[in-house]
């Protein structure tokens, strides 16, 4: 059974603890990747990973599968680390454990070996450069090329609500130019650095 179908059957069961546990340990590392990239601290986004799992705990029985729930994890963890941005003095209240001791663990482990395997060098060279693109570019580059999802995956992870299929084209289309216009920009800056041949 591949992972969407496993995590679907789960969630089906209404074994909420379980697809999460199951999202968690298949989606985990690298959302939890592009959180770092995204907030250039390990402890912020260890922290908005922490919100994520828990907004995804708490969303799952919600979740109408019009996307694949990689592509909404996606989506659940950006809008973490939105808040968290904009959530200041009261950061501190959310650190309440989440709703089961298993997912709890999950989430900690995920955090404790993905953190120490985003400090390598080259990572840090890769990262500087597109540090220089824009935020949404930044996060376009990941989920397209760094994770693999699906052009409409990336929209609606991009999107702030639902789209219908007429929007989520538009938007899949909106979101390759961007693509293609942020690796020209990226060979362009890797060229003026030296790292590439012009």
């Amino acid at each position: 059974m591949d992972d969407e179908a496993e995590l679907r059957a789960a969630c089906e069961a209404r074994s909420f603890d379980q697809a999460t546990t199951l999202a968690l340990e298949r989606y985990g590392p690298e959302i939890l990747g592009l959180l770092a990239a995204r907030l250039r601290s390990d402890g912020d986004a260890a922290e908005v990973f922490s919100i994520f799992a828990e907004d995804l705990w708490r969303g799952l029985p919600g979740f109408a599968w019009r996307c694949s729930l990689r592509a909404w994890a996606h989506r659940v963890a950006r809008n973490a680390a939105n808040r968290y941005a904009v959530a200041g003095a009261r950061r501190a209240a959310r650190n309440q454990p989440l709703g089961g001791e298993l997912v709890e663990a999950v989430a900690d482990r995920v955090k404790s070996t993905t953190l120490v395997y985003l400090k390598s060098e080259v990572k840090s060279e890769i990262r500087r450069l597109r540090d220089e693109l824009s935020p949404e570019d930044q996060l376009i580059l990941v989920l397209r090329v760094d994770k693999g999802l699906e052009w409409r995956d990336v929209a609606m992870a991009l999107a702030d609500e639902d789209l219908d299929e007429a929007a989520l084209v538009r938007e899949a289309a909106r979101v390759r130019k961007r693509l293609q216009l942020a690796t020209a920009r990226l060979r362009e800056l890797a060229a003026e650095r030296g790292l590439l041949a012009r």
